[in-house]
């Protein structure tokens, strides 16, 4: 004789309802929310300012060596390790620039000049209010990875200097030449609702239903009993709002989800916006599951926080 279970819990938890061993038969649930080392470098130098108004000549060499000064942290920026590490080279970075932004306004030039050295000086205060509002993009680090972070800070940044580096340019005057260049943003990748990401090991009569009712797409890993989350059995990608079966599960399982925007397929991450997940209920051998991810008051399986896999 077969035999049937149910999860009943409190308020707030994610709703998880079992069918029954063998061949299944999906039951509909209520359920709720889904929860989702550096070198430091000094700042520039301070220095007493030459007798104006500069000529394209001598704004030239004032250039120079302010990109001198911002060489060692836009280096350091390149070459962090960790989410601390990337937060310490933009605040280091912002401040380099915050000083370069003061001393051009230190700075007399000629009228020709007048617009271009206001609009760097601008561009520069700009840039280092940008970077100093690192406590997103440390988050975003650890779920996304360290390096690619960088490289969407180091866009950034160039984004945000081009509307004076340009002008400058077009006037015969360098700037910008030591901004670091990662290249073009990647282009977005969106699986499929549904696409298995990841699957490996044995097979088996093991089924899971899973709606997504929350407003950020999600990757659910099934993991084998013992293994770590970073090793599933099977991933598999569900667009926000909508429904996906994985089957052929083999073995006994935990269920890990997260959530976010910005899907990488080669880092099988998102890059923003991360949340990571663990169903602390164990799932059985070749049984039937539905989950619900959405917000509701009823719930009878509870979730906790992992750290980023």
């Amino acid at each position: 004789m077969k035999r049937c279970a149910a999860l009943c819990a409190g308020v707030g938890m994610l709703a998880v309802l079992a069918g029954c061993s063998g061949t299944p038969e999906e039951t509909p649930v209520a359920s709720s929310p889904s929860t989702i080392g550096t070198t430091s470098a000094p700042a520039p130098a301070a220095s007493v300012p030459p007798a104006g108004p500069l000529g394209s000549a001598a704004y030239q060499a004032e250039l120079t060596k302010l990109e001198q000064s911002l060489a060692g942290p836009l280096r350091t920026l390149t070459r962090v390790r960790t989410a601390e590490g990337l937060t310490e080279a933009m605040t280091t970075l912002a401040d380099s620039l915050d000083a370069a932004s003061s001393q051009l306004a230190d700075l007399t030039v000629t009228r020709r000049l007048t617009a271009v050295h206001e609009v760097l000086q601008d561009s520069l205060g700009s840039a280092a209010e940008t970077l100093s509002n690192s406590d997103r993009t440390e988050a975003n680090a650890r779920c996304g990875g360290v390096a690619y972070t960088s490289q969407k800070v180091q866009r950034q940044l160039r984004a945000d200097l081009s509307g004076a580096t340009v002008p400058l340019d077009r006037l015969g005057l360098k700037f910008g030449g030591t901004l670091p260049d990662p290249g073009p943003e990647p282009k977005p990748v969106r699986p499929s609702n549904g696409a298995i990401v990841i699957r490996s090991g044995p097979t088996g009569t093991g089924r899971l239903k899973v709606t997504n009712g929350t407003a950020n797409d999600v990757a659910v890993s099934i993991v084998t009993d013992g293994k770590p989350p970073a090793k599933p059995h099977v991933m598999m990608y569900i667009q926000a709002g909508k429904a996906a079966t994985i089957s052929r599960i083999g073995g006994a399982y935990h269920i890990y989800f997260k959530s976010g925007a910005d899907w990488s397929p080669t880092r099988r991450q998102f890059g923003e916006d991360c949340s990571f997940q663990k169903f602390e209920q164990a799932f059985g051998r070749n049984e039937s599951w539905q989950v619900n991810l959405e917000p509701t008051l009823g719930g009878n399986a509870k979730t906790t926080e992992v750290e980023a896999y």
